[in-house]
């Protein structure tokens, strides 16, 4: 065990890094040859540890890293991977000048923004930049060719300024119902179709598309939750072209067991009430972890056996009730599997009311991250210790 920072509450998170690498590898096996591979690793990759996702994408032959926000780019450098990294999301133009130092590409769709950013650069500095298209998304991005030429003849011209890629991105891509893909499918081509000189990196597909629809590749995907593990939604799962391997799970340990007589009654607002005598075990887990008040009646796994959350889950805790005594230091695992039996990401993001991409990054930083690879633990992240 390589791992050296210490935890000492009773609830972790794991992070499969070999199911990572299987979720990339499978993926880049639909991709003609050339074709580039862009790991997705915003939001601290999902909640699951932007640095070392990072590292075991590109291990796994993902060519470039994408981000959110310049300064999630900012600490993805701390990885020291020498592979293109890019902005999806607005930055400021005074990024310019250390986006340049850093070699980060950032995304552009303002002519105003770029003759700004091009004022911080430095004489022999050049910034690298990806215009983005808005088809159809309604979020970020030029959406006539008019403004598309502007833009590019803007960056030809300078010699600050270079033009690496035009991408944008879908919204129904995860639905069964294709109308409006094709759409904004079509929109892109005739844009990219008026660009005088193309540049290195066209792409469109997220993970949704990459796994669907081979036109849309282009010379570059993106993948974002399906490398996590993650179908894009409920609908598309029976069109994946490989089974997804989830790589977060979540665990606890029971901390406190007692006997419960009929009538007695749980956590806030006494909304649960024992029909019988009834043991029930305490959790260290809340929803100041991202553990969320909505999951009360959710069933995690103890000792092999799906058992109901009972009252109220408390900002630090949560109870169970138990088919029969446990010993405390038993392990309950939320998310994952446990035996036979498996709570999905899925299955909380319903009980929740919400997709699963929601799930992980909504797990806290207080909950000390465990990376395994090859069966071994490989780091332990616990920001609250280091």
């Amino acid at each position: 065990m390589k791992a050296e920072t210490k935890f000492y509450r009773d609830t972790w998170a794991e992070v499969n890094l070999d199911h990572i690498t299987y979720n990339v590898k499978e993926t880049l096996k639909l991709l003609p040859a050339g074709e580039k591979l862009f790991a997705v690793v915003k939001a601290n990759a999902y909640g699951h540890g932007d640095i070392q996702v990072a590292k075991t994408a590109v291990e796994a032959g993902a060519q470039g890293l994408a981000v959110a926000f310049f300064d999630e780019a900012l600490s993805v450098k701390k990885a020291g991977l020498h592979v293109p990294l890019l902005v999806l999301g607005a930055s400021s133009p005074h990024a310019a000048q250390i986006a340049a130092e850093q070699q980060i590409s950032l995304a552009v769709f303002h002519l105003e923004w770029l003759k700004e950013a091009e004022k911080q650069l430095t004489e022999d500095q050049v910034l690298h930049v990806h215009i983005k298209c808005d088809t159809g998304m309604g979020r970020l991005g030029v959406k006539t060719v008019e403004e598309l030429n502007a833009l590019a003849a803007f960056i030809k011209e300078s010699p600050k300024l270079f033009l690496e890629g035009v991408f944008t991105h879908f919204a129904t891509a995860d639905e069964l119902n294709t109308d409006y893909f094709e759409e904004q499918y079509s929109v892109f081509k005739e844009m990219i179709g008026a660009l005088e000189v193309k540049p290195p990196y066209i792409h469109c597909a997220n993970s949704a598309a990459s796994l669907r629809f081979e036109k849309a590749y282009f010379n570059a995907v993106r993948l974002g939750i399906s490398m996590y593990g993650l179908s894009p939604s409920d609908e598309m799962k029976k069109e994946l072209p490989f089974p997804l391997k989830q790589a977060f799970s979540l665990h606890t340990k029971i901390v406190h067991v007692k006997k419960l007589n009929k009538g007695e009654k749980v956590s806030y607002g006494a909304t649960y009430e024992a029909q019988k005598e009834e043991w029930i075990a305490t959790l260290p887990i809340g929803y100041a972890d991202g553990w969320l008040r909505k999951l009360q009646g959710q069933v995690v796994l103890a000792g092999g056996k799906r058992v109901p959350i009972v009252g109220r889950v408390c900002m630090d805790q949560c109870m169970i009730r138990l088919p029969e005594e446990m010993p405390i230091g038993t392990t309950v695992t939320l998310i994952g599997k446990q035996k036979d039996e498996e709570i999905t990401m899925d299955t909380i993001a319903e009980k929740m009311e919400t997709i699963n991409y929601e799930v992980p990054c909504i797990i806290t930083a207080r909950v000390p991250r465990i990376y395994k690879q090859n069966g071994e633990i490989t780091e332990i992240v616990n920001p609250l210790v280091n």
